[in-house]
């Protein structure tokens, strides 16, 4: 019984004596009449009878009453405390006395679409300390000088707030085991310090698809402020590991695991007693990718090869490109590369400064950028499939309207004459024609006939956006760019500082976007998309990463990704024909030195060479789908400052068509650069 009820029961008694003396004091008063002492009659003692005795008696009425009513308020409070509030008080005292101590939980695996590891987790030898290590300077002096770290961050990590006060604070993970074997031999130099064994994350493919995966870092205190607003989410504490980019972000839900808890008893001043229930921490859940590792390893060496291939040559500003496969029946991602690479381990822990530098240095290619789904550049001649679409579409040719190629063309006047790539001329092409030897002046003319169409003059613009080009695909990956597709009004817009002359939306410009060049921006995800719609006539899925994920518990439930068609451009089949046999003659016709290094496989393969007029040097383009008559893989590379489509992108996508079919590209000769 506490202190404080049986103050209140020693109350109870003492007003109750006291009602009870006063109450034998009345009674003593017998009758309600008196004897004058004069030896008159008697009389009634009522009235106005004021007499000592009389005010005597009306005083010890009152108190009793007063007695009374305080004594019922009391048993009243009592019966409230002690059998209405008595469960409210008992869980009041109970947490006055226990805390409850959080634990981290491993993070779930990402596995490939075969069950090899990508990412998993590794044993890190991890120091904690109490906050009360900030009120001992020599002992906090000491740990930062053996972990190598400020005296000022060990304390900063060590009082952080986000934690109860029984938690022990991470200051520090992945200690040395020579800093850890100094610590427990001198553990009364360290009080307020303990070891624990933690995990970290672990990458044992290396480099291999770090822009996919993204990778994980300390838990901001944004995040941490963000968390706590979170309506049933996620909630962070300090020292956490949370996804920062990449697969790790974009499924922190399901990879972030559930906290363990531990319930201690402690005293007044906090100091714990003993240890109550605990609840173990719940590892996140494993998720399954579409990415085939072995493609992946094929994509990004092809990428690097050509790209170092192309740095040899003297182009050594070429340090980046990208590389996507996809599967043109679902929309898996089979292999998604960026280059240049890097190591996400260097994130564990926290990435150091010289880390930092070398990442972030003008001349590094940011190697943190996903380029496949961020990078934004000129399509290139490998738009010139949708430009055959909207000029079938819109009326503007057909199959059969012919050009003639000199070399050299005026349709806007000789003030504004442009050259074909090929200033020899190409001579007399129709539509499939332009799009095997990738005439520009075919597609000079398609631009003349919308810049003159009147109402449908947006047409070739619509047929773009149709396609996809402008908009996300919305794969299941952060930080994807929209691209861009101009027009009067963006140009209008975007040029504000222009004069309202240059500003107008004009010839050149539709000759510019015709060809893929000038102010359009495409991803290599989004032309992708593109080709698989032309692979597959019109079906475009949704593009994703996540195959499947294994569920939390023992029972290991696994939920499948069901993939969605995206959109479904609308062509004719015959016009599908057009574009798919044009595509088919720039692989086998275009060039002999270019089709040696396809005729080499089992596999028919269309597809498109590019290259992007864009600064000093092009960007390489390459977009193919095969098998051509049943298309199962869809694959598009895009190299910055790459040259000629045919020089160099050409190349990458025909290593990774290798690795897919393991028939290598045997041909030794290179592709003429005339191959645009």
């Amino acid at each position: 019984m506490s202190s404080g009820t049986i103050l209140l029961i020693g109350c109870i008694i003492i007003l109750a004596a006291v009602a009870v003396i006063a109450v034998l004091m009345l009674s003593r008063g017998g009758s309600g009449f008196k004897f004058d002492i004069g030896g008159q009659a008697p009389r009634a003692a009522g009235g106005n009878d004021t007499s000592a005795e009389t005010t005597f008696k009306s005083r010890f009425v009152g108190l009793g009453i007063f007695s009374g009513s305080v004594l019922g308020v009391l048993l009243a409070r009592l019966w409230s405390m002690q059998v209405v509030s008595g469960d409210d008080y008992t869980r009041q005292a109970e947490s006055n006395r226990t805390r409850t101590v959080t634990t981290a939980a491993p993070r779930g695996r990402i596995l490939d679409r075969n069950g090899v590891e990508l990412v998993t987790n590794r044993p890190s030898l991890t120091v904690c300390a109490m906050s009360d290590i900030a009120d001992n300077t020599i002992e906090l002096n000491v740990l930062s000088a053996l972990l190598g770290i400020p005296s000022v961050a060990a304390k900063r990590r060590a009082t952080d707030s986000t934690q109860s006060a029984q938690s022990a604070r991470t200051v520090a993970v992945d200690a040395t085991r020579s800093a850890v074997a100094f610590i427990q031999e001198h553990i009364d130099v360290f009080p307020d310090v303990n070891i624990e064994t933690r995990t970290q994350r672990s990458y044992p493919q290396g480099e291999v698809a770090a822009q996919v995966l993204g990778y994980t870092g300390t838990v901001t205190q944004d995040q941490i402020d963000s968390s706590a607003d979170a309506n049933g989410g996620i909630t962070y504490e300090s020292g956490d590991t949370t996804g920062q980019a990449g697969v790790e972000f974009q499924y922190e839900e399901l990879l972030q695991g559930v906290r363990g808890e531990q319930t201690v008893y402690v005293d007044v001043h906090g100091n714990v007693l003993d240890y109550s229930s605990s609840v173990p921490a719940e590892s996140g859940s494993d998720i399954m990718l579409t990415i085939d590792l072995d493609i992946q390893k094929a994509a990004e060496e092809a990428l690097v090869k050509q790209i170092k291939k192309r740095q040899d040559s003297g182009v050594k500003e070429c340090t980046s490109g990208a590389a996507i496969v996809l599967d043109a029946t679902n929309g898996e991602v089979l292999a998604m590369a960026s280059a240049p690479l890097f190591r996400p381990e260097v994130f564990v822990g926290g990435i150091s400064q010289d880390d930092w530098d070398v990442l972030s240095a003008d001349d590094a290619g940011n190697p943190l950028m996903n380029k496949a789904v961020s990078g934004q550049y000129v399509a290139a001649s490998t738009i010139k499939p949708l430009t055959t679409f909207a000029a079938l579409d819109y009326g503007i040719a057909t199959p059969d309207t012919t050009y003639d190629c000199t070399g050299w063309w005026t349709g806007f006047g000789d003030a504004y004459g442009k050259y074909c790539w090929n200033t020899k001329g190409h001579g007399y092409l129709n539509l499939r024609g332009g799009i095997v030897n990738s005439c520009d002046v075919v597609f000079y003319e398609v631009a003349k006939g919308f810049y003159n169409a009147g109402d449908k003059a947006d047409g070739m613009q619509d047929t773009f956006k149709k396609w996809g080009l402008g908009s996300t695909t919305g794969i299941d990956l952060p930080s994807e760019s929209a691209g861009r597709v101009p027009d009067a009004e963006w140009k209008w817009n975007y040029f504000s500082n222009w004069s309202d002359t240059d500003r107008q939306w004009n010839g050149g410009d539709y000759t510019n976007i015709a060809i893929g060049q000038g102010d359009i921006a495409v991803t290599p995800l989004q032309m992708a998309c593109v080709y698989m719609g032309i692979a597959n006539r019109g079906t475009i899925w949704r593009p994703h990463v996540l195959k499947s994920v294994v569920g939390r518990g023992d029972n290991g439930t696994v939920r499948e990704y069901e993939p969605t068609v995206s959109i479904s451009p609308e062509e004719s089949s015959s016009n599908f024909d057009l574009v798919v046999s044009g595509l088919d003659g720039v692989v086998y016709e275009e060039s002999e030195s270019q089709s040696a290094h396809f005729t080499n496989m089992t596999q028919r393969v269309a597809g498109k060479t590019g290259s992007g007029e864009h600064g000093e040097y092009p960007t390489s383009w390459f977009c193919c789908f095969a098998p051509e008559d049943n298309p199962k893989y869809v694959v598009a590379v895009a190299v910055e400052k790459g040259g000629y489509g045919g020089s160099c992108a050409l190349y990458v996508a025909r290593d990774i068509l290798g690795a897919i079919y393991n028939e290598p590209d045997t041909q030794t000769s290179e592709v003429q650069d005339t191959s645009r």
